[in-house]
């Protein structure tokens, strides 16, 4: 299935010169949809998961389904005040300032397998901070799934050393 006719592209959103992929157009078809998440599942099975990690909101889109069908569960990465419970924190740089994920202190036991999901690739950093929060409570990063690869936004260069699926790229337009 060519997951590109499923995503739709708005022009000058949420700023002029930004053309932004949209998923919820692969999320409201369910046969693209399934698609989608049977090709990350089949990617996690291969690296052996344990469980799935995906930083809020389109990571939970994403890595939700994938642990539902393969009977693992799911940890969120939301950002700073959004989780009850005791937290360890990650902040990262953005463009203009910064911001700091958090997640649970308990959701990554050492040694487990853990696949990161999210839709889109761009910049790495979100992904980045992610992986720090996972590695620094003794996780192993076995994998990270993406719907979308912006490549021209050279996000990769962060993950360097880590297995990376992407099930659509953009190369410059």
């Amino acid at each position: 299935m060519d997951l590109k006719q499923y995503i739709t592209q708005v022009k000058d959103w949420p700023k002029p010169g930004v053309n932004f992929k949209d998923i919820t157009t692969i999320m409201d078809n369910g046969s693209a949809y399934k698609y989608a998440t049977d090709q990350i599942v089949e990617y996690a099975k291969e690296k052996q998961v344990d469980i799935v990690v995906g930083p809020e909101a389109r990571g939970f889109i994403i890595g939700c389904p994938v642990a539902y069908a393969m009977n693992i569960g799911f940890a969120p990465v939301r950002k700073k005040g959004k989780l009850p419970r005791e937290v360890i924190s990650y902040e990262y740089e953005l463009e203009y300032g910064t911001n700091v994920l958090t997640m649970h202190k308990d959701a990554i036991k050492p040694g487990q397998r853990v696949l990161i999901t999210d839709d889109l690739l761009a910049t790495g950093g979100t992904i980045e901070a992610t992986i720090k929060l996972v590695e620094s409570l003794g996780g192993i990063v076995a994998g990270i799934a993406f719907i979308i690869d912006l490549k021209y936004l050279n996000g990769m260069e962060k993950l360097k050393g880590y297995d990376v699926i992407s099930l659509v790229e953009y190369e410059l337009e």
